[in-house]
């Protein structure tokens, strides 16, 4: 009489519970495609960064700000995290300029 470490969830009885339940699913969803975009965002980032493109590299930091902000806006992350990116993807931008 082995039980496994995740249980099965039980079914919400009330019917403002099982309301929730569904746009839990729906919620959920959402804030992963958000948090998926504002991870890829910036690892395209780093990657211009890497690759040495100064021009290019300014470009796809610019755009990425409004998705790092919005994500932010939206509660997804913490502001502080996102204005630690941004400063940290900056400074990136920044020095591949100076080093040119």
């Amino acid at each position: 009489m082995a039980t496994s470490s995740k249980a099965k969830k039980k079914t919400v009885r009330l019917a403002s519970g099982r309301k929730r339940a569904r746009q839990d699913v729906l919620l959920n969803a959402h804030n992963t495609s958000l948090r998926s975009r504002f991870r890829t965002v910036v690892k395209n980032v780093q990657k211009v960064v890497a690759g040495g493109d100064k021009a290019k590299a300014a470009e796809t930091f610019k755009s990425a700000q409004s998705v790092i902000d919005s994500v932010a806006d939206k509660g997804i992350f913490h502001k502080n995290k996102a204005a630690r990116l941004k400063s940290r993807l900056a400074a990136k931008v920044k020095a591949l300029a100076l080093a040119a």
